[in-house]
């Protein structure tokens, strides 16, 4: 028996704990699907990732790189830590490669992740021993450096905020990159959505409008966790007509969602034991038998509540950072460094908002506990997509609260289990958001008679 099937089987011997086990499911390990290096991949990209272990690609990586080679826009749904990265930065560096005047720019919702993607990115670049320079382009990017990524940047990182104020506006500052971009990566697709999504949208519409101004004319790849509805969301948001890749290559290992349902303490109203101090126990219990582990809380307070209470685990131990919490208002400094712990494994346990649920490498753990039902199937599947190292057993659990819609989820596993995740929508076609954007398109380029009537 495995650890996590070990753990499993201590808790519904228990005599407390046991009976609070509502259901337990089972889904089977899958194996990679591989094949060789296309023959067309550059040989310095080939050597860069037989350096980090490479042989072949997974299928849905090969898929995305016929795609790039023939300039057809695609976006690629795949599981969490399928190697999605790759989808674009092969296809990229292999420009690049190609012809060192090509340029590219990198579109992710946070700073977090795009400074998480760059420290990714540099690695790979280093091992083709080439100089290929990338840079994020953000709020925090020191006024000394800006000039240097708009001349000589190969690859713009930047998010799209700063894409509508920092860069559309000032096009005539970067007329290498608009004259020479190749690739746009939206990474993280399905976090555009609602009001958010539509003015993404236009802030795309406009970016492309520009980019064929000077001449060239992108390819667009996205990449996205798992939606009902990604190749609409795509088109919808770039109004680019694109492929579909939903099909991973990549392995998985069993995984064991565990539904536990606290026990009533007050059967007249039925209210249930606290969630927090269900969870705080099973994590306990999970801690001390070395199984790494994620927590989800849906609040900052409950993350620091849950940090408190497991950190007296350690109290006795001097300069301990094996049980830390991760939510937004840690310094940036703070942040890559409980990431990095949880990499190289030792921080044995984090407590983290929804921000660790994006993402951000932090390798693969062995379990992750939510706190409440996330209150969408999407987000379910990407925070219990963070446990499972490849070809290992991972346990999901999910400890309800007494809210209705929790109580519910936990008494019909299947809502969660069978269904599909939501689709996402937007409405780029509002009257409010589209004149906004017009005036800003207008600024950046002034519309002609003909693009008018």
């Amino acid at each position: 028996m495995s650890k996590i099937e070990q753990f499993i089987e201590a808790l519904r011997r228990d005599e407390e704990y046991g009976p609070n086990v509502q259901h337990l499911e089972v889904t089977e390990a899958t194996e990679a699907k591989y094949v060789a290096f296309p023959d067309d991949l550059h040989e310095d990209l080939q050597k860069a990732l037989r350096s980090k272990g490479i042989e072949q690609l997974y299928t849905h990586q090969a898929e995305a790189f016929n795609y790039a080679q023939a300039k057809e826009s695609f976006v690629a749904v795949t599981p969490t830590a399928s190697g999605k990265s790759l989808c674009y930065h092969l296809p990229v560096l292999q420009e690049i490669l190609e012809d060192p005047a090509s340029r590219a720019l990198y579109l992710f919702p946070t700073k977090a992740l795009a400074q998480d993607q760059l420290a990714d990115l540099h690695d790979l670049i280093e091992r083709t021993e080439q100089s290929i320079l990338s840079y994020t382009f953000d709020g925090d990017t020191p006024p000394g450096l800006r000039t240097k990524v708009r001349k000589s940047g190969h690859i713009v990182l930047t998010n799209p905020d700063m894409l509508h104020s920092g860069l559309l506006p000032h096009h005539t500052k970067w007329v290498s990159l608009f004259e020479n971009l190749k690739y746009i990566v939206i990474d993280e697709l399905h976090t555009y959505k609602g009001v958010f999504g539509s003015h993404v949208a236009h802030v795309l519409r406009r970016l492309i409008r520009i980019a064929r101004y000077y001449g060239a004319d992108p390819v667009v790849i996205c990449t996205s966790a798992t939606i009902a509805n990604p190749l609409e969301l795509a088109e919808n948001l770039t109004n680019e007509s694109m492929r579909l890749i939903d099909r991973s290559g990549a392995p998985t290992g069993r995984k064991f969602f565990l539904f536990y349902n606290p026990p009533v303490v007050h059967p007249t109203f039925g209210i249930r034991k606290s969630a927090i101090l269900e969870v705080r126990e099973l994590a306990k219990r999970l801690y001390e038998e070395h199984i790494q582990t994620i927590i989800f809380a849906r609040s900052r307070v409950r993350v620091e509540m849950i940090t408190t209470y497991l950190k007296q685990l350690t109290a006795q131990k001097l300069f301990d950072s094996s049980i830390m919490g991760y939510r937004g208002g840690y310094l940036p400094s703070e942040r890559r460094k409980i990431e990095k712990g949880l990499r190289n494994g030792e921080i044995r346990t984090v407590v983290s908002t929804n921000a660790l649920e994006l993402g951000i490498d932090i390798g693969q753990l062995d379990a992750c506990i939510m706190t409440g039902y996330p209150g969408n199937i999407a987000s379910a599947l990407q925070q219990a997509g963070r446990a499972g190292r490849r070809g290992e057993d991972a346990l999901i659990i999910l400890v309800a609260q007494s809210t209705p819609l929790d109580q519910y989820v936990i008494q019909h596993p299947n809502y969660l289990l069978a269904r599909r995740p939501e689709e996402v929508r937007i409405h780029p076609d509002n009257i409010l958001i589209l004149m906004d954007h017009l005036k800003c398109a207008s600024f950046e380029l002034p519309f002609t008679f003909d693009q008018v009537g």
